[in-house]
This record gives C-alpha cells, structure tokens and sequence, in this order.
C-alpha cells in the first residue's frame, strides 16, 4: 500500500526560510522511499482566521473559501503529516493554526511528525503546543522529530546543511516511525467503528 505523506509549511512570512528547510525534508523523504510526498505551501492557499460558525468537529465539510478547497482535498488525502514550523513567540504561526482549525476530520486517527527551526530552541516550543492541538483531534504525533536550532548558522547561502549528518539521520527516524504509525493507522481506519 502507498502511503501518502503530505509535508506541510506553516509559515507563511515573507522572507521566511522554511522553504528551504522544506526543500531539504522533502529530499530526505524521497531518500527514504516509502512515502509518495505531497508538499503543501500554506502561503499558496486562502486561510481567513475568522472560522465557520458552527465547528468542523460539528460539521466537518463546512463551507470554505474558493482558495483553500485544494488544500482541504489534499490534507483529506494524506495518510501522514509533517508539520515544518518556525517558533513564533514560543509558539507556531497563526497561518498553521487557522490550516488546523478548518479541518477536523482530514487529521482525524492519522500519524503526524515535526520538523522545526528558530533560534536557540529550534522550534520545540512550537512542536510542544502543536502536540497538544493534534492530541485533541485525535491525531498521533510521533516521538521523534528533526529540529534545527541557529538554523542561519547550519545552512550555507546555498541552502545546503554544512554537516547532514546528524539532521538525515534523525529525518530517516522520524520518518520509520510516522511510517509504521502511518500503516497501523491507515489499516485501522478501514475497520467500521462499532456504535
């Protein structure tokens, strides 16, 4: 079975250097072979802050924006996620919050990992809440995750890791677990529940 990871960017700040940290998961990924990858840019889709009236919990194919019926589909498609995130104020950006909060049942019994950057924490205060967010939708988010603290001093001008070492092999890590999470998962959901 093809297990489908979609890998998600969750800034959308002009200027931001998550494309490149993007860029570089999405090589591990195909380096790893067991995923067919879908990259999703949230910059690229319709994402108002002002939510539906009534929850997607409620109603879990409410009425969205034109902009954001791709990305609905795609995320409904997936199998997996990996959330790339920057550390906002000790938290993630509010783009990736309102991506969350539209959906419900498209994270619903999947598997999850992180990928993050910042300064001195490297985006594990951002992956610590994201926790807690995909927790309450009934996602499992992996133990693993790939963090890049300094990550201005890790990349050359080129966009390329000074020394991979030690980031491909905790990406390849992640990766076997949201993989075999991704299966388990992907089988259980196609038992009916029982009322």
């Amino acid at each position: 079975m093809s297990l489908k990871l979609a890998v998600i960017i969750g800034s959308v700040r002009e200027g931001r250097f998550a494309p490149t940290v993007a860029n570089w998961f999405v090589e591990e990924a195909a380096r790893h072979g067991r995923f067919e990858i879908d990259l999703i840019d949230l910059a690229q889709a319709d994402l108002p802050l002002a939510l539906p009236a009534v929850s997607p919990a409620m109603e879990p194919d409410p009425q969205r924006p034109a902009g954001m019926i791709d990305l609905s589909k795609r995320l409904g498609a997936a199998d997996a996620f990996v959330i790339l995130t920057p550390d906002y104020n000790r938290s993630y950006p509010a783009a990736l919050k309102a991506a969350i909060d539209w959906h419900f049942t498209q994270w619903d019994s999947k598997a999850i990992g992180f990928v993050g950057y910042s300064g001195a924490s490297g985006g594990l205060l951002a992956i610590e809440h994201l926790r807690q967010v995909f927790n309450e939708l009934n996602a499992h988010t992996v133990r693993n995750y790939v963090s890049f603290p300094r990550y201005y001093l890790l990349f050359d001008g080129e966009g390329k890791l000074v020394d991979p070492t030690e980031p491909a092999a905790a990406a390849q890590e992640m990766l076997d677990q949201l993989h075999w999470w991704a299966s388990a998962l992907a089988a259980a959901r196609s038992i009916p529940a029982v009322a």
